[in-house]
């Protein structure tokens, strides 16, 4: 039987990058994370076999990532080497497989998120309040 790619989601995060593998009932599931290429292979129940290799946008910190398996996918989570940088894509290159899509049940726009992204706060100088906090009191 020829192998086939499977199915795959991805999205971005500040300090991870996620792929999702949507293989049911996988089986003889191999992961490899290199610095900078994931290879994927697993069987289904009916035996077909999956492969995907994928050469990363980015650096990964390999030590540092994990897949987790479930009845219905296995999940990759891959450390960035270069946290709260946004990947606009997960290949090397600038081309989209057709089995690779952009899981948007899961993205967000995490670049203007204020909870992540927090501008430094700029204090005011002594003696101006900035009507959020109570003024100082000297001596």
């Amino acid at each position: 039987m020829p192998r086939q790619p499977a199915r795959t989601l991805w999205y971005d995060r500040p300090r991870y990058v996620y792929l999702e593998f949507c293989v049911e009932d996988s089986r003889d599931v191999q992961v490899v994370i290199e610095e900078q290429r994931l290879v994927f292979s697993c069987k289904n129940a009916d035996g077909v076999e999956f492969y995907n290799e994928i050469d990363l946008y980015a650096r990964v910190n390999s030590k540092d990532s994990r897949e987790k398996r479930s009845d219905r996918s296995i999940t990759c989570f891959m450390r960035k080497w270069k946290e709260k940088v946004a990947w606009p894509r997960i290949t090397k290159e600038n081309i989209k497989p057709a089995w690779l899509s952009v899981d948007f049940d899961n993205w967000r726009d995490w670049e203007g998120d204020e909870e992540l992204e927090r501008p430094l706060v700029s204090h005011p100088a002594p003696g101006e309040g900035d009507g959020q906090s109570p003024p100082t009191r000297h001596g």
